[in-house]
């Protein structure tokens, strides 16, 4: 048993002062408000979201992917330089740059990872002896971290709709659906050592790389949640459009049950009437603005999507930057710069950061199949506290501390963070920072001299 004592802390119904929470086998117990102080005493205290799109080995490739091609570039010719990266990755590597995103996102205020996971084999394609090596070592990174893991297997049968075989730097991912069904399992087996609070999903990975008859197969296993990147860029729309005679959302939306089970990765390029139908299914839109931004994908529509009722979560994807506070600030600013506005997606009732900290700790629950996002009894104890005394917050209080965290601040305003009622951040410092940068920096150090 644990208690966290919070000045002020924001719960379900509102801001309340003198926070006590109790903690018991990682569920919050109990909260009680006007409480005296005891425990562990901070100022602030908030639900910790869920970062739901990572691509963890992609976290070594930061900043080396800048210079520019003979032709135009995009985000075709981006993966074609991540392809030739992956091709050198070793799993004691990847378990090493895993342990060190999943720190970085703590540190960072979120509480889980939820891993779109599609580096199955060795390169050239050939299965390791075990077949879920690599989703092993994204588990015992997370077993390091203490980070929440909803593990998310990926499918990846095609090279394109055209049902292409997949070309040199993708058959690492490559699976056929009795492959990766047994994958599936082998990855459920992986997490058991892990707490409890560990979970397993699907992910399809996108209309280009399942066909059809695959896609009805992984959701006939009903397993966990569902991901699956869509309407990301303008040549996978015009690739659908041309081989289905609808565009990817339209696809989906006719073809398959798409429900609350499902978080659909980017949506960047979808129509005003695809931004409605999809928000009424229920099903999260994952959203990465950082990424997005970097890859030069598109303007999320998140003024028409969150008035609609749409879900958001929050990731980080190819997790060139790992802050939660430049994700939300990206999403609102790029909405400001689109449409020429200010304060894009507060409401007359909520604040630009509370509104977006609220949706990402709800969206960001659901989209883990994880029972979290608030402060409240039976839930996971997903907690972030910021530091009451910093610069940018003094003087602040309610809404105006979350306001500020996103408008203005950065990962050094978190000082603590909770994963199920593990303590893994302290004084703004991931508790096994030390031992996780030295091999994070050993593996780096290897694939760059190889470059």
């Amino acid at each position: 048993m644990g208690v966290v004592w919070a000045e002020a802390a924001l719960l379900p119904e509102g801001w309340a002062r003198g926070v006590r929470v109790e903690i018991v086998e990682g569920r919050i117990a109990s909260v009680t408000v006007d409480a005296a102080p005891e425990g562990e005493r901070r100022a602030v205290l908030l639900p910790a979201p869920a970062n739901v799109h990572s691509h963890a080995f992609q976290r070594a490739m930061a900043g080396l992917t800048e210079r520019r091609g003979m032709q135009p570039d995009s985000f075709c010719t981006w993966r074609q330089l991540m392809f030739r990266f992956l091709d050198r990755l070793t799993p004691s590597q990847v378990e090493a740059i895993a342990a060190f995103v999943q720190m970085e996102m703590l540190e960072a205020g979120f509480s889980t990872n939820v891993e779109f996971h599609y580096l199955h084999h060795q390169p050239g394609g050939a299965p390791y002896p075990r077949l879920a090596e690599m989703a092993e070592r994204i588990a015992a990174a997370a077993d390091l971290s203490g980070i929440g893991l909803t593990l998310l297997p990926v499918h990846y049968q095609y090279g394109g709709l055209d049902r292409r075989p997949l070309g040199p730097g993708q058959v690492r991912f490559g699976t056929d659906p009795a492959l990766y069904l047994r994958l599936l399992a082998d990855s459920g087996a992986a997490l058991r050592h892990l707490p409890p609070d560990s979970d397993l999903g699907a992910a399809p990975h996108s209309l280009r790389a399942v066909s059809a008859d695959g896609l009805r197969e992984v959701l006939a296993e009903g397993v966990g949640p569902v991901h699956m990147h869509l309407a990301e860029t303008v040549a996978e729309v015009e690739e659908v459009r041309a081989a289905t005679g609808a565009r990817p959302v339209e696809w989906l939306l006719d073809h398959v049950g798409v429900d609350e089970a499902w978080c659909l990765i980017h949506c960047t390029q979808m129509e005003p009437r695809e931004t409605l139908r999809l928000a009424a299914t229920g099903a999260v839109a994952g959203l990465c603005p950082l990424t997005e931004a970097s890859l030069g994908d598109g303007i999320f529509d998140g003024v028409r999507w969150m008035g609609a009722g749409g879900r958001i979560g929050i990731g980080s994807d190819s997790n060139i930057r790992i802050s939660l506070a430049e994700e939300l600030r990206q999403l609102e600013t790029s909405q400001r710069l689109r449409d020429h506005s200010r304060a894009a997606l507060a409401t007359l009732e909520l604040s630009t950061g509370r509104r977006l900290w609220e949706a990402a700790c709800r969206g960001g629950a659901q989209a883990a199949g994880r029972a979290s996002g608030a402060i409240a009894p039976g839930l996971w104890a997903d907690l972030v506290a910021l530091d009451g005394g910093h610069v940018d917050l003094e003087g602040l209080a309610g809404d105006a501390l979350i306001d500020s965290f996103v408008a203005c601040g950065d990962s050094r305003m978190v000082t603590d963070v909770w994963a199920a009622g593990r303590h893994r951040v302290r004084e703004g410092r991931h508790v096994e920072r030390d031992r996780i940068e030295r091999a994070y920096r050993a593996a780096v150090r290897e694939l760059r001299a190889a470059l």
